[in-house]
């Protein structure tokens, strides 16, 4: 354990990511084996690699850092805007192409059940088995600013896209999303950077965007068979244009991040005895 604990503390972005797949990941092979008789996958798993990582590595100082950009609402209101309103307009404009003249019927707007999207959307901003708190703490909250620590924005949202885009592997094999909407995940990973630094390192922006990124989904506007593909691409080339579009448009903020982004890291402490006051 001693052996674990000090390469913990001397690798801590590496046994995040380490951790981060192994949390998510443990069932998959057993399914595969016939051990486990149906698939699972732990959204958890980041949140729960920052907990172990700033516990062995950083202590209260770490803990300290992560609650407060869980609870950084202090932003200019137009963000909370974006947040909200730029995933919903990726889905609603892509539902509208892909119901166009030979495609998908169009949905019964009116008919849609908007308190119910609603009492998702919350639910899911609280439960941390599911994708947002399950992932914001860890991908967002935890690994950028230790990334931006000594890379570029940039280079920071490339990195971190490929990695969460291989964590969501099991998911296109069990069917749950498409090939291509790993494609979409590189894509929003790079739109979820920009919001984060933007937002003075807020987890709790993030945290807001992927919840409504999900609150409304396929089969609520009727979209199923071959329709459903239809709007996996549509979408996927909806995320790629905005990462794309927010990567030639707003070249400073992909150079250098906001010092409310960026985590320097402490000299290694004991678990949860850290004196260093967060970055």
């Amino acid at each position: 354990m001693t052996v674990i604990t000090s390469w913990i503390r001397n690798h801590r972005l590496a046994a995040f990511f380490v951790l981060s797949y192994l949390f998510a990941w443990w069932p998959w092979p057993l399914y595969g084996l016939g051990i486990l008789p149906e698939f699972m996958f732990f959204a958890i798993g980041p949140l729960a690699a920052a907990i172990v990582v700033i516990a062995v590595a950083e202590g209260r100082a770490g803990f300290r850092d992560l609650g407060a950009r869980m609870i950084r609402w202090r932003v200019a209101w137009y963000w909370y805007v974006v947040a909200l309103g730029l995933p919903l307009a990726v889905r609603g404009v892509a539902t509208l192409v892909n119901s166009g003249p030979g495609g998908a019927p169009d949905p019964d707007w009116s008919g849609l059940a908007w308190s119910s999207f609603a009492i998702v959307f919350l639910v899911r901003l609280v439960n941390p088995l599911d994708g947002p708190l399950g992932e914001e703490p860890g991908w967002r909250g935890f690994a950028v600013p230790r990334l931006q620590a000594a890379r570029s924005p940039l280079s920071s949202a490339l990195i971190l896209g490929v990695l969460a885009t291989g964590w969501h592997l099991p998911l296109v094999f069990a069917g749950d999303v498409g090939a291509i909407g790993l494609v979409s995940t590189f894509s929003i990973t790079i739109v979820y950077v920009w919001l984060f630094n933007h937002t003075r390192g807020s987890v709790l922006l993030t945290l807001l965007f992927h919840s409504a990124q999900g609150a409304i989904v396929f089969s609520d506007l009727g979209i199923e068979g071959a329709y459903l593909s239809q709007q996996e691409w549509m979408e996927c080339v909806a995320w790629s244009v905005v990462a794309l579009s927010l990567i030639v448009l707003d070249r400073q903020a992909w150079r250098t991040a906001p010092n409310e982004a960026v985590r320097l890291e402490t000299p290694a402490s004991s678990p949860l005895r850290s004196t260093h006051s967060a970055a």
